[in-house]
């Protein structure tokens, strides 16, 4: 069940800030109690839950979800982050234009990965950074990131296009402005990327469709 809005005088756009942690491997009940694990996580406000996820246009990789039910991963806990005072139709403005910087085609297991995501989003909510243990693996990996192949460290785990439901016109005016990168394929197994995508063909994920630029 998502978060209630706060009924009440001057209270009514009140609502709960919750993150929504998931494991992605079995292996995360036995390296959680250490303070480690592979982690997807979402952001859930006003009955929604959005996260991050890639693909390979250069189009909004922020999808919502029902909350605590992300398609895919295995859902762990919830932590409150704190509450903020936001109509939904504000917040779902305030969606669209983060949408415009967290392109699909620019997700980073390493350095921008659905996990930075969800810190940048509660930080700009709340004040509050995530918990540090969801990233912990992301921030070692940087830290050792010479040791780590380059591949790893330039390619984004690719999401299918399906997903979008973005017209024909709004990937090629978005392909004429902006090259998409060509990432070699990290993962050997259909199961890896199982785990660190949506299932193929789900009706339950949305994307979020960013708010077009002025200029």
């Amino acid at each position: 069940m998502g978060a209630e809005s706060t009924s009440g005088s001057g209270q009514g756009n009140e609502t709960q800030v919750f993150l929504n942690v998931y494991d992605l491997t079995p292996i995360n009940n036995y390296t959680y109690l250490f303070g480690l694990g592979i982690f997807h996580s979402g952001i859930e406000v006003h009955g929604k839950e959005y996260g991050f996820g890639a693909h390979d246009f250069p189009l909004s990789g922020v999808f919502e979800v029902e909350p605590r039910n992300c398609p895919g991963f295995l859902y762990r806990n919830s932590i409150q982050l704190g509450k903020i005072n936001m109509p939904p139709s504000e917040f779902r403005t305030f969606m669209e234009d983060m949408a415009s910087e967290y392109h699909g085609d620019t997700y980073q297991l390493i350095s921008k990965n659905c996990n930075h995501f969800t810190d940048d989003l509660s930080r700009r909510l709340t004040g509050r950074h995530i918990p540090g243990w969801v990233n912990r693996l992301a921030r070692l990996g940087a830290f050792c990131s010479c040791l780590l192949p380059e591949s790893l460290k330039v390619t984004s785990v690719k999401q299918l296009s399906e997903y979008h439901e973005y017209s024909d016109e709004d990937v090629e005016d978005s392909m004429s402005s902006t090259s998409c990168q060509e990432s070699p394929k990290v993962y050997d197994t259909d199961q890896e990327k199982h785990l660190l995508s949506p299932p193929r063909g789900s009706s339950e994920v949305v994307f979020v469709k960013e708010a077009k630029s002025n200029s």
